[in-house]
């Protein structure tokens, strides 16, 4: 998103697919959605002073190829009925703004919804070095933090690190093992916490760290965001 305000768009609305209130947990697996951190998404809204949009996740990975077909109960669809329901109430807007750096899967998907609605997808990082993005993100104030390690070398001790504490051993790994340094590839997921769009700052009172998937080398692990609050900039 501050790619798209530097480059003179404006953000009229965030979108949110989130897991279904009868999960039994944060984590979906989805192959298309982030849905750890989940129930903290809103506060970012209210960080922004935008309107906010829900969508829940009913559908799954169906259709697992790189192209993408409509395919009924697929989560894809998922992210159409968000999109709709914004253009529904915003009939004015021309684009999206989508994170996708690397996986084809997603921007594939996301490019397919938006042909369907008339929308231009805005993917400012796509095909970007992955060290060198990861190094413009810290030196530009986007303050998030780790929520979710899943590759061998993360663990417990990296889960609630800022990016700027954890990205030496994010490089490190990336220049070792070959992992994502911006966690392309799964090895990591982030909650922003600051960036220079927001116009509060968020605050994280209390976490409960959640094994998603024990393992001796690459545990997969996250943060469930328990309490936060805001604070004025």
């Amino acid at each position: 998103m501050m790619k798209c305000v530097e480059d003179g768009h404006k953000i009229v609305a965030l979108a949110h697919a989130h897991p279904p209130e009868d999960a039994a947990q944060e984590e979906l697996d989805s192959y298309l959605f982030q849905t750890v951190g989940s129930s903290a998404v809103a506060t970012i809204a209210e960080c922004m002073d935008l309107p906010f949009y829900l969508q829940a996740i009913t559908g799954s990975a169906v259709t697992q190829t790189l192209d993408y077909q409509l395919t009924k109960d697929d989560e894809t669809e998922d992210l159409f009925a968000l999109l709709s329901n914004v253009k529904h109430h915003h009939p004015d807007v021309a684009g999206v703004s989508v994170g996708a750096i690397f996986s084809s899967y997603q921007a594939n998907r996301v490019q397919h919804v938006c042909d369907r609605l008339g929308l231009t997808m805005l993917a400012y990082l796509w095909q970007r070095e992955q060290v060198a993005l990861l190094r413009e993100m810290v030196d530009n104030g986007v303050d998030a933090i780790l929520i979710k390690v899943a590759a061998f070398g993360l663990g417990k001790a990296e889960l609630g690190l800022t990016l700027r504490q954890a990205m030496p051993k994010l490089i490190s790994l990336s220049e070792k093992h070959g992992i994502h340094a911006c966690g392309e590839g799964g090895e990591f997921e982030s909650f922003t916490l600051d960036c220079p769009l927001f116009k509060k700052r968020i605050v994280i009172d209390e976490v409960e760290t959640i094994t998603h998937s024990p393992d001796d080398y690459s545990p997969v692990l996250y943060l469930k965001i328990k309490k936060l609050h805001t604070v004025p900039k």
